[in-house]
């Protein structure tokens, strides 16, 4: 996870530009991802807040494969999402939260999957917006992805996360001081 430590969260002009090229060509081959958006109103609302550049390129450098999924009418942000076809490989084997790391004895993971998103400056997916990334391509049929537990799950010591097997989106619970190799997380950015 050392890419996250960056204290300045700003892209050099060289970075900036190899970004915004990556997410054009992304977003202009994954069309029926974001139907109805243009590519040049994207740029122009992440020209006017630059610093989400920072996010995109950690969620990029994780592994996320970050792409516009959907556009907010009242908020007028457009939401990106990983969509790496897999779990994004750079935020795997992460146990739920700091307080399930903090139960485990031995063992303890790098990081938890709550504190890297919230480095990286992302919400992890709910399972609405997981089901929502579901009808857009099939995603984590071979991984897994923690998603945003209720709190009444949480409390009882567990965390919930989901895939897509039999063509199917599943939803199942672990000991949120779980980890593995396969799994990981999603997150979402609003920009």
């Amino acid at each position: 996870m050392n890419a996250m430590k960056n204290d300045k969260k700003e892209l050099s002009a060289e970075g900036r530009d190899e970004l915004l090229a990556t997410l054009k060509a992304r977003f202009e081959k994954n069309k029926a991802r974001h139907e109805g958006i243009r590519w040049a109103n994207v740029e122009a609302r992440l020209e006017a807040r630059s610093e989400k550049l920072w996010t995109l390129d950690q969620m990029e450098l994780t592994g996320g494969e970050p792409d516009v999924i959907g556009f907010d009418k009242q908020s007028g942000e457009y939401i990106f999402c990983d969509c790496s076809p897999e779990s994004p490989k750079g935020r795997r084997s992460l146990c739920y939260d700091r307080d399930a790391w903090n139960f485990r004895k031995e063992n303890k993971p790098e990081n938890t999957a709550l504190d890297v998103a919230a480095e990286i400056g992302i919400e992890i997916l709910d399972e609405e917006t997981y089901r929502h990334l579901q009808t857009l391509g099939k995603f984590d049929l071979k991984t897994s992805s923690w998603i945003k537990t209720p709190a009444n799950i949480r409390k009882l010591g567990g965390a919930v996360f989901c895939d897509r097997r039999y063509d199917t989106v599943f939803y199942y619970h672990n000991g949120a001081e779980s980890y593995y190799a396969a799994r990981a997380f999603r997150g979402t950015l609003r920009v």
